[in-house]
């Protein structure tokens, strides 16, 4: 405590009124460390780099990002200054999702684990896209009601359920929605909602 006190009091000495002239010209800007001529050169690594428009792949806020990539590589994401719901800010998760493309713990393909089984599998994309197709519709094949008890019309399947993103836009979810209403399912909702 005694240090700090000890710190503060010189620090306060040196901002005297009388003073501060001369502290603000032997302190600040160029002295004591002047530009060196490398200095004078540099670029920042973004400054060759083709810029993207991207969202944050979090939460529902949506903030604006800004995906920097060079050679087929991103090397930064920033918060985008021209996105009118975050205006540049970022969250922790949202400053730190270049971490999502630069990780070489990240997983790069479907973890697959068969019934019954203990152990996971490595599947490609394709293989789940297929497969996830062929259980909607089985599953919609075998739960399909046409008519309820009364014999009303009702053509649904409450077997299938749809649970959608945060990030999701308008447009997506209205894709989704036709999508799913026209298998007949009852079950859709999103997750920003949750």
């Amino acid at each position: 405590m005694a240090v700090f006190a000890t710190l503060f009091g010189r620090l306060a000495q040196r901002l005297t009124p009388g003073n501060i002239g001369e502290t603000l010209h032997t302190h600040v800007g160029q002295v004591p460390n002047p530009v060196s001529e490398r200095s004078h050169h540099l670029k920042p690594r973004i400054h060759d780099a083709k810029m993207v428009k991207s969202v944050c792949p979090y939460c529902a806020v949506g903030c604006g990002q800004r995906v920097y990539v060079k050679d087929g590589k991103v090397i930064d994401i920033e918060g985008d200054y021209d996105s009118p719901i975050s205006g540049g800010c970022l969250c922790p998760k949202g400053g730190a999702s270049y971490q999502l493309d630069i990780n070489s713990r990240r997983w790069t393909t479907v973890k697959y684990r068969a019934p019954y089984s203990t152990e996971w599998e490595d599947k490609p994309l394709d293989w789940a896209m297929d497969r996830v197709a062929q259980l909607v519709y089985e599953t919609r094949e075998a739960t399909f009601h046409e008519t309820d008890d009364k014999g009303n019309p009702i053509n649904n399947t409450v077997a299938i359920g749809s649970l959608g993103g945060a990030t999701l836009d308008n447009e997506e979810n209205y894709l989704i929605t036709k999508l799913f209403h026209s298998l007949g399912m009852v079950c859709i909702e999103n997750q920003a909602r949750i």
